[in-house]
């Protein structure tokens, strides 16, 4: 299920029901407690107006539920929104169990359910850690790094990725760290992007030939290189399938108590 097309929905319903009883059902109701006023000599006692004058229960619940939908809509949908890691395409960058925060304006701002962006304010760059819906299930949300923009031509081989023919630097910092000891624990510059990458020393993994980046579309890959599905498997991500940048890890759970102790910028 769509969370976002669910929120949009219950937001329209509340709003209905509680426009529709301020304009239609809340006068009728003051009505009949005016003339039922006028139609008493001492006029109505407390709880008979108390009970003309109560709200159908739909009524109710849209009134006090309407302001809380709305604000989680607009602060969902423009401004931030939280996301589980699932899996460890993105180690040793993003864990299994982070709970990351994604600016939803940083690339501009767009309609929640179609996702048309209406206010245009950065591309996404090189480097940058973005949250995406999948092409080929665009329900279905992946968070890779950007690694190829629009025109550039991405190859990679042995293990080393190439950007527009150079190959892109990186270092080794450990061989078998204690997180991952089967793998090598690489540093890598994308754009202004300083972090972490893995490669898998008895993996060949995957090799792929030169291709160029389509206009409005971009190249992803997972920091765990050889342990990612993205763009090498799949190909491009059109613009329109962008959700936002993520930017903070905020919790961590992996099934026991939350920790707060892995709480960090995302790079």
């Amino acid at each position: 299920m769509d969370f976002s097309l669910l929120l949009v929905l219950a937001v329209a319903l509340s709003g209905v029901i509680y426009l529709l009883d301020v304009v239609l059902l809340r006068p009728k109701r003051r009505q009949r407690v005016a003339t039922a006023d006028a139609n008493t000599q001492e006029g109505l006692d407390e709880p008979s107006r108390e009970k003309l004058l109560k709200e159908p229960w739909p009524v109710d619940y849209a009134r006090s539920f309407f302001p809380v939908l709305l604000i989680v809509l607009v602060v969902r949908s423009f401004i931030v929104e939280p996301f589980q890691i699932p899996s460890g395409s993105m180690r040793p960058t993003l864990e299994v169990g982070d709970f990351i925060l994604v600016n939803k304006f940083a690339y501009g701002l767009r309609l929640p359910v179609v996702n048309t962006r209406f206010i245009e304010v950065d591309d996404p760059e090189r480097g940058d850690v973005m949250v995406f819906r999948f092409p080929d299930e665009p329900s279905v949300n992946f968070i890779k790094r950007v690694v190829g923009l629009p025109g550039d031509s991405i190859r990679y081989e042995g293990k080393q990725l190439y950007i527009n023919g150079g190959p892109i630097a990186k270092e080794l910092t450990e061989e078998g760290p204690e997180a991952s000891p089967e793998q090598l624990l690489l540093a890598e510059t994308l754009g202004d992007a300083d972090h972490f990458v893995y490669n898998n020393p008895r993996d060949p993994g995957p090799q792929m030939r030169e291709v160029e980046v389509p206009a409005g579309h971009y190249f992803m890959m997972g920091d765990n290189r050889d342990h990612s599905n993205d763009s090498r498997y799949w190909g491009f991500v059109p613009e329109e399938n962008i959700v936002g940048r993520a930017f903070a890890v905020w919790m961590h759970w992996d099934g026991g108590l939350p920790s707060f102790t892995s709480v960090r910028r995302i790079e």
